[in-house]
């Protein structure tokens, strides 16, 4: 199997164009060797699009894209509390995307056979047609997934799919109430709910396993508690 693109389209969010590319080998540490899956716009490269606030499209509301600043000295929105590093993973998919090294996918089901899936290692799984996400999971074992685009008007959100991701105490209680699991981040361990338990893949519970064998974040299909992970990565600074 090669890496592929599996979507090709308007965004969900607001209709931008983005991509969805799934790359069929990982070396990610905490993860393990996961299908991942970035979900980047096809017509600006992240960095471009995380300054100008044009990551919307692929993040919707999430609170840690960070502020926009077009007119700042850095090459990426300021305050951005998200872990995942854009110069990294989403910039270089992006490269290789506008280099043409990607075909689009004739078998999507056959990328992830008897694997794990990330849905979404980069943007929101909401901003793409939850099909795609049907066809992927297909053959896999089982996979992780967040979104926070709860009550975004057009974002394909299943709870079945994903973990709701929650920003605070309250908005992760409303989810409950709905019968919804949670994935929160919280700046201590000590900030843990009650129905939450740490993240098996975490420092501060030891790295028990990694996604691949763990397998709690796969939506609200399961009765399994709730995750909370104390803030990590370069933009912890950010999050209070």
């Amino acid at each position: 199997m090669k890496n592929s693109i599996i979507y090709n389209g308007p965004s969900l969010i607001d209709g931008s164009p983005i991509v969805v590319i799934a790359l069929v080998k990982s070396s990610n540490k905490k993860t393990g060797n996961m299908v991942q899956t970035y979900i980047i716009r096809a017509d600006m490269d992240p960095l471009t699009a995380s300054k100008h606030g044009h990551d919307y499209a692929i993040c919707g509301k999430c609170d840690h894209r960070g502020l926009a600043d077009p007119d700042g000295p850095g090459k990426q929105a300021i305050k951005r509390s998200c872990y995942v590093t854009l110069f990294h993973g989403p910039l270089q998919v992006y490269k290789s995307f506008k280099k043409g090294n990607y075909e689009i996918a004739g078998d999507i089901p056959a990328l992830a056979s008897g694997r794990m899936v990330r849905l979404g290692t980069y943007g929101d799984p909401a901003a793409v047609p939850s099909h795609i996400w049907d066809a992927l999971l297909k053959d896999s074992v089982g996979h992780t997934g967040y979104t926070h685009q709860n009550n975004v008007p057009g974002a394909d959100v299943r709870p079945d799919l994903t973990m709701i991701s929650a920003d605070n105490l309250q908005d992760a209680k409303i989810a409950w109430q709905s019968k919804r699991r949670t994935f929160r981040i919280i700046t201590a361990v000590s900030d843990k709910a009650e129905n939450e338990i740490l993240c098996p893949a975490s420092e501060e519970a030891g790295r028990k396993a990694q996604c691949n064998e763990c397998k709690l974040c796969m939506g609200s299909h399961t009765t399994a508690p709730s995750i909370a992970i104390v803030a990590h990565g370069n933009g912890a600074a950010y999050i209070n």
